[in-house]
């Protein structure tokens, strides 16, 4: 009995396939005129070059890291050059690295330099009673003599020993402060060249290694391994594919169409980035290369369908609308599905997913229009199959193969679900060893020239991530009073004990110099004034910071202008989130015994913190995106199989290759982090697409073979596991090219997803049909028998008359 709801779908199939080839001109000349307009979308894309925020702008710790920008400005705009040399105090090495000093502030796109080579001292100028800061070094020394007199005074400035010098190891830095909006843009490039250049040039001359490092350092070389990559895995993937392609057909046409669909595809990608105002990233880097894996997928999909009804009949234009008929519908959900599973991200309201989730998405669901209108259209035009093209069916050794699956599922079910129930017990205590981490620079690998130089600043100056203590006295001019630059100096002695911590920087500093000033330069005086000291050396200081405004002074780099907010700053090593977690728990009750909460806002911010933060708040939500997920991909399933048992069967050998790959992770130490909790919604939408193959085939063999369960799974696995081993094959090789990544979160989505879609392939082909045979008539209702969403069986042809094409086509 036909339902009206099935009647419309055929319907609408019908109207669809006679669309497709009766209008085959229009199809192609209308998607022709569209892509080429995605084209030139695609030409306007920009890489992005910003620090990607893993939080959103209403988030607290957002809101108060931006408070803290506008207050003192970008806290990650320092280039690091760091040397081991323990000639730098005679003339010749002083005045290599004077040079580079001086040579890089001409840099376009460089603030400032700061070094030994180019410092301060504070002097006293009695006349208009203020102090006033003075170079140490106005010219380059022309004689050792003269060199040994200035660096005195350099050494002898305790505000600059820890900051610039590391005496014990010989090593000494130089801080390059960069534009902001040079940095931020895509000008990054030409600006490190241009500093690269300064540095070959002294390195060159001195014979010194100079190390780099700082955000913006990471930031830009991050950005330019993005770009190299996005490049190189989208052809090797576009090699793998038409390789694969080849190998499987054996015909240049199974090749070069599917190719030509795979490549129009990647350019609809790019343009939809670009249409919504979405820049390069990391995430949205890999999508061409995952658009054609995909692809590829609904290609195989439809060229076996093809090939097997052609083979049948030998009748091309009838081939080519049973293909659009039988596979349609499935497509339909297995793209709906995997769109799913990237839509998922969405919802984590981090602006790098849901940009990536947004247009995986809309593109996945565009490629299966792209295919299924393309694929019988260029198909209609050149000429049909010959008998060496469907000889991929019949293949022998495929052959035995799917032969042993049906022999193991008939024969060996008891032994396939114990082997299940220990995979499941295994899986389950792996993920109890599962770890969550992640740090700033986690994805590089740590033999990259970048991650050692971060290591040489760890040893020799505790590190170079900002991490940032802001202190609110809720008083204007409450920061100069004593006893709050006294609680700022026990903070300072706090955080000097943690050698996970440079060495700190406060307006408390500044007052110490003031007074070593006052002074005239003695460095024993270095510390804050006494309560006789205060009244005449305070007095020095400007009464309020509004005339500073706009202006760089040494104090309003750590005062606003009304004198109520002040900042610590201080350089973190690389620490992973579980380590800055505990250091911020360790510190907080140290805090507040120094400031007590009642009378002091203390807030710890600077990109460290907002990257734990982000990092928490991400894995927090990436789980509950997999499970809204798995929700959504098992409603739609309902569409197709209307019975609330089938669809759960369904979805078990799905979920346990997730389980064995969360295993995976806990026994080889990958821990749980964004760039590898993302993979699991990506992989659940994606395996579940032989699922939705086979069964859709299942349930119409139950219909032609009058409801006999054992033929009907028997023979729904003959039919659909070719296709189903092809696109797995395709799906593991085109993800295994991720693995040559430079970074270890792409290297991870390489192997873990395709590690979860090749046992979910195994699931699927040897575990599925197992438990159909098991369950029998259980799972068989009516309600399975007549689902929302029809897929057609063989009684149900598209008339012929309808499709009526040129003659020589035929």
């Amino acid at each position: 009995m036909i339902t009206l709801h099935s009647l419309y779908t055929r319907i609408m199939w019908k109207y669809i396939i006679r669309l497709i080839l009766r209008q085959r001109l229009v199809v192609l000349i209308t998607l022709g005129l569209l892509t080429l307009f995605m084209a030139w979308q695609a030409t306007q894309i920009k890489m992005s070059y910003e620090m990607a925020l893993m939080l959103p702008d209403s988030d607290t710790t957002v809101i108060k890291y931006n408070r803290f920008k506008k207050l003192f400005g970008q806290d990650g705009s320092v280039l690091y050059l760091g040397i081991q040399d323990p000639k730098i105090n005679e003339l010749q090495h002083f005045n290599q690295w004077y040079d580079l000093t001086q040579s890089l502030r001409e840099v376009d796109g460089v603030e400032e330099s700061l070094s030994i080579a180019k410092t301060f001292i504070m002097v006293k100028d009695d006349s208009l009673r203020k102090f006033k800061l003075s170079p140490i070094f106005e010219h380059k020394p022309q004689s050792q003599k003269e060199l040994d007199s200035l660096l005195a005074k350099v050494y002898g400035q305790p505000f600059y020993d820890g900051l610039l010098y590391n005496k014990e190891n010989h090593s000494t830095l130089l801080a390059v402060t960069l534009d902001k909006n040079k940095i931020n843009s895509k000008n990054r490039f030409e600006l490190l060249n241009d500093i690269r250049n300064e540095v070959d040039k002294y390195e060159a001359e001195s014979e010194i290694k100079v190390h780099y490092s700082g955000l913006p350092y990471i930031r830009t070389i991050s950005s330019k391994m993005i770009k190299d990559e996005l490049l190189m895995f989208t052809l090797l993937t576009l090699f793998i594919a038409s390789l694969m392609l080849y190998f499987f057909f054996k015909s240049f046409k199974a090749v070069f169409y599917p190719m030509l669909i795979v490549i129009i595809s990647v350019i609809w990608t790019m343009g939809f980035l670009n249409l919504f105002g979405y820049q390069i990233t990391i995430l949205t880097g890999i999508l061409p290369p995952l658009i054609i894996v995909l692809a590829v997928e609904n290609n195989i999909f439809l060229l076996n369908k093809y090939h097997s009804e052609y083979k049948q009949h030998r009748n091309k234009i009838k081939a080519l609308s049973r293909m659009i008929q039988r596979v349609g519908s499935a497509m339909l959900l297995t793209n709906l599905t995997t769109a799913v599973g990237f839509a998922a991200f969405i919802i984590t309201r981090n602006e790098l997913l849901t940009e990536f989730g947004v247009v995986a998405s809309l593109s996945i669901m565009m490629v299966f229009i792209l295919s299924l209108f393309l694929i019988p259209v260029f198909f209609s035009y050149v000429s049909a199959p010959k008998e060496r093209h469907v000889k991929h069916l019949d293949r022998k050794g495929l052959h035995k193969i799917v032969e042993g699956i049906i022999t193991l599922v008939e024969t060996k079910r008891t032994a396939i679900y114990t082997v299940t129930i220990i995979i499941i017990i295994f899986g389950f205590y792996g993920m109890s060893l599962m770890k969550t981490t992640g740090n700033v620079v986690d994805d590089i690998p740590q033999d990259h020239p970048m991650y050692q130089d971060m290591l040489y600043f760890e040893k020799q100056f505790n590190g170079i991530l900002p991490f940032e203590i802001m202190i609110d006295t809720k008083k204007p001019k409450g920061v100069m009073k004593m006893a709050t630059l006294k609680r700022i100096s026990r903070l300072q002695d706090t955080l000097a004990t943690y050698p996970q911590l440079s060495k700190s920087v406060s307006v408390a500093d500044v007052v110490k110099v003031i007074k070593q000033a006052y002074y005239n330069g003695d460095p024993d005086k270095y510390s804050l004034p006494n309560s006789y000291e205060q009244a005449f050396i305070l007095k020095y200081l400007p009464k309020d910071m509004s005339s500073t405004k706009g202006k760089r002074t040494i104090l309003n780099s750590f005062v606003d202008t009304n004198m109520q907010i002040t900042r610590i700053s201080v350089q973190m090593a690389n620490l992973s989130s579980p380590e800055i977690r505990a250091l911020r728990a360790e510190l907080r009750p140290k805090i507040d015994s120094i400031f007590k909460p009642n009378r002091y806002d203390v807030t710890l911010t600077g990109t460290s913190v907002v990257f734990l933060e982000g990092t928490t708040y991400l894995t927090d939500n990436l789980i509950y995106s997999l499970i809204l997920a798995i929700i959504v991909i098992g409603f739609i399933m309902t569409l197709l199989f209307t019975s609330f048992k089938m669809v759960s069967i369904s979805l078990i050998p799905n979920l346990i290759p997730q389980l064995m790959t969360v295993a995976l992770m806990g026994y080889f130490g990958i821990p749980l982090k964004p760039s590898t909790i993302l993979i699991f919604s990506i992989a659940l939408g994606i395996s579940v697409d032989n699922t939705i193959h086979y069964l859709s085939r299942y349930r119409m063999e139950l219909k032609l073979n009058n409801f006999n369960i054992k033929v009907s799974v028997i023979n729904a696995l003959r039919e659909t596991a070719n296709s189903m081993i092809y696109s797995s094959i395709v799906l593991f090789l085109g993800f295994s090219v991720f693995m040559l990544s430079s970074f270890g979160g792409t290297q991870s989505l390489g192997k873990l997803i395709s590690f979860t879609l090749l046992t979910a392939m195994l699931s699927n082909l040897v575990l599925l049909p197992s438990l159909l045979l098991t369950l029998d008539k259980r799972l068989t209702t009516k309600a399975f028998e007549e689902p929302f969403l029809e897929i057609f069986d063989e009684e149900d042809d598209i008339e012929l008359d309808y499709l009526e094409i040129e003659k020589e086509e035929e």
